[in-house]
């Protein structure tokens, strides 16, 4: 476990604003990432009968499609206990392999610290 005060504020942003989009949208899950210049996408779980997407692989489809080449970081809330390897896929393919991706609980602790 990381206790929040060991993360970057940079770090402690995207965890909120993942944990925000999960109580938001009443979705499992809540995601956040910031890609090469700072900016974040946020994302929540799709649930649709034609489309099922998790929050992180949402919210890196929206850094995509607004132009971003990398990043940085990315952050889930989720009550699961593990990432999904589609999930670190996803970070991968834009951020690289050591693109850290964050798994919070719904308190917003962070309970995991993965590279992609």
């Amino acid at each position: 476990m990381t206790e929040s005060t060991d993360l970057t504020p940079e770090d402690r942003k995207i965890v909120t604003l993942a944990r925000s989009a999960r109580a938001r949208n009443g979705v499992p899950e809540g995601a956040a990432v910031r890609d090469e210049t700072g900016r974040t996408y946020v994302a929540g779980t799709v649930a649709l009968d034609s489309l099922k997407l998790s929050a992180l692989r949402t919210a890196v489809a929206m850094a995509v499609a607004s132009g971003a080449e990398s990043l940085e970081a990315a952050a889930v809330v989720s009550a699961e206990a593990e990432l999904l390897p589609e999930d670190l896929a996803a970070v991968r393919d834009l951020g690289g392999a050591g693109t850290p991706v964050l798994l919070a609980g719904p308190d917003g602790s962070v309970r995991v610290t993965a590279g992609a």
